[in-house]
């Protein structure tokens, strides 16, 4: 009886490493692009950008990648990433090393960062400078209730109503 054995996979590098910058990784797949438009990233930063899409994941089976040399990002950032991606872990990346490795949680409140479906609401009155602003309600799964007409939202309601940069 004659045995074939595969030869082992190696891990290998789809995407270069970055010298400084912020990696975003374990990002749920087909959402990198979302996740750029969401943090008003784009090929107009003039620093270079890597994605990955569809990159074979053994926590996700499937995941997006995000490298973003020469940018950092803030904690309003981290905030809006949680709303789309909360397992998603992003490295500070500096001299080609993680110098720090976050993870990001749902806020208590979302500032700005959601459109209410209200038609009447304040926050959609044309020429009031209103930032809209919502209680977190519930986290998984994700409710929210605006702080000016109390319209509660959940779930694909929420990213349908996203407000991109």
């Amino acid at each position: 009886m004659i045995v074939v054995s595969e030869p082992p996979i190696e891990k290998e590098m789809r995407v270069r490493k970055i010298v400084q910058g912020t990696v975003i990784d374990h990002i749920p797949a087909g959402k990198s692009l979302t996740v750029m438009k969401l943090l008003g990233i784009s090929e107009t930063t003039g620093e270079p950008i890597s994605i990955a899409i569809n990159i074979p994941s053994s926590k996700l089976g499937k995941k997006d990648i995000i490298k973003l040399e020469n940018v950092f990002l803030s904690a309003d950032d981290f905030s809006k990433l949680a709303l789309i991606a909360p397992k998603v872990t992003i490295n500070k990346i500096k001299d080609m090393k993680i110098v720090q490795k976050s993870y990001v949680s749902i806020p208590d409140q979302i500032n700005g960062i959601v459109h209410c479906i209200n038609p009447i609401c304040i926050t959609n009155k044309i020429g009031e400078p209103i930032t809209t602003k919502f209680m977190v309600i519930n986290r998984k799964p994700l409710s929210i209730k605006c702080d000016y007409c109390g319209r509660m939202m959940e779930g694909e309601e929420i990213m349908a109503n996203l407000i991109f940069r």
